[in-house]
């Protein structure tokens, strides 16, 4: 399978799926680092922008909320006295949540909604985006792809590089014309929901997406469902928050043709095509 599989023809049962999960490290026992889980949970407590991916939170959100909320939404492992080394995530989790996941795009099928797709992380998800947007564009949704070519400067250890909105088929990602980027940034989304909302025609009704594109449409008011890994803990406070309608939690960046299963998966939730 690839990652244009648009129906469930090959969707792997739940048990092979946890097998299939856990097989390639998507979940279970994680490469994640513990170590950068923690740091990235103490720099998200401490207010650094760039760790909370464009949500506003309504409650401070302590090392310690943060570390229990991980255990309970991601499965990362519970002792305090594991600091270095790999982490977990349980892949019961990741399948109930994609599950719920698998719903809510089903409904937007059925509803025919108006949909936006993006990721921050195109070297690993960007066939499951694709494949979800060829599904929901054969069921008669419209995927929205505003703001293609919207420019900004990033800090990189080059100096300011310049990024850009690119769309590959109608899932936006960041590229600087010659590559495409990971990004935790939450201002292309915003720039797409400026141009959409300058526009004044069309709101997505949905959103699917990770990193700071899911915390930006989130925070807008867009419901959002997207994908997290175990030291992305921002999306999982949206979620607690009410802001993000599901977070998905796995390593998201293993090698793309390990998505297949979990897109097949996601996709069955699904009605068949008219």
């Amino acid at each position: 399978m690839t990652g244009a599989v648009t129906g469930a023809g090959d969707a792997p049962t739940r048990t092979e799926l946890r097998e299939h999960l856990v097989r390639t490290l998507i979940a279970g026992e994680v490469a994640t680092p513990r170590q950068n889980n923690l740091l990235h949970y103490r720099r998200m407590a401490a207010g650094k922008p760039y760790y909370w991916f464009g949500l506003e939170f309504e409650r401070e959100w302590s090392f310690e909320d943060i570390f229990a909320l991980m255990v309970k939404r991601c499965g990362i492992d519970p002792d305090t006295s594991h600091v270095y080394g790999d982490d977990t995530i349980d892949p019961e989790l990741t399948i109930d949540a994609l599950e719920a996941m698998g719903d809510r795009i089903g409904q937007a099928a059925e509803r025919k909604e108006t949909v936006v797709i993006a990721t921050g992380h195109p070297s690993g998800l960007l066939p499951v985006y694709l494949g979800v947007a060829r599904a929901l564009r054969a069921r008669g949704c419209r995927v929205l792809t505003p703001a293609a070519g919207w420019s900004y400067e990033v800090e990189t250890p080059q100096g300011l590089r310049t990024r850009q909105i690119r769309y590959i088929e109608e899932v936006a990602v960041l590229s600087d014309g010659g590559a495409l980027h990971h990004t935790h940034d939450p201002h292309p989304m915003r720039a797409i929901l400026q141009e959409l909302a300058a526009n004044a025609t069309v709101w997505p009704d949905l959103a699917i997406a990770d990193h700071g594109w899911a915390g930006a449409a989130g925070q807008a008011g867009v419901e959002t469902v997207g994908f997290a890994d175990c030291n992305d803990p921002a999306l999982f406070a949206g979620e607690a928050e009410g802001k993000i309608v599901t977070v998905v939690p796995l390593d998201d960046n293993v090698p793309p043709h390990h998505y297949t299963p979990l897109t097949a998966y996601l996709l069955a939730r699904l009605s068949p095509i008219d």
